[in-house]
């Protein structure tokens, strides 16, 4: 399932990437709300990581770099979560999902499932990677497979649906 979808690449010099980049931190700030109304849910969604990964893929690595870098701090500061103690781990595993998923969507120029699944099983191994380097364990990756596993498939079909039906003009 490929599609012909519009992709953009809004730059740091551009008031759109900013509110782009503002509005998924809103979003971030209300979905995981939503999410943490089911026992664990928050581990099993990952809701953070469904935004940036579909603002990302759409508007570019820039807008997605903001508001990864953005969200969690945000959401720390005023909801408590993510905890201190993985707020760090948890901006690095989206700060490469934004970035992995800009270089896909501006080298490639299209989505399919199979390229969204790729995005994610690339960020998800560069992400346990560099948690493995923060912390020294790897249990939370192996976590993010076992338990999150729904929140990896929302990420890959809800990232497709709103790179497909979703345009930012």
């Amino acid at each position: 399932m490929e599609t012909n979808v519009k992709l953009y690449t809004l730059n740091f010099d551009e008031v759109k990437t900013y509110i782009w980049a503002a509005a998924f931190v809103v979003c971030n700030m209300v979905l995981p709300q939503l999410f943490h109304l089911i026992p664990q849910g928050g581990i099993i969604f990952a809701p953070l990581s469904l935004v940036i990964l579909a603002g990302a893929y759409k508007l570019g690595w820039k807008v997605g770099l903001l508001a990864a870098v953005a969200s969690p701090i945000v959401n720390h500061y005023a909801f408590g979560m993510p905890a201190c103690g993985v707020l760090q781990v948890m901006m690095l595993k989206l700060v490469i999902l934004a970035l992995v998923a800009g270089f896909a969507a501006k080298n490639f120029r299209s989505a399919s499932l199979l390229m969204i699944i790729g995005v994610v099983l690339a960020s998800e191994a560069f992400g346990g990677l560099g948690e493995l380097l923060l912390t020294g364990g790897i249990s939370a990756t192996v976590q993010d497979f076992t338990l999150g596993w729904p929140g990896l498939l929302l990420q890959i079909l809800g990232t497709y649906l709103i790179v497909k039906y979703v345009t930012s003009n």
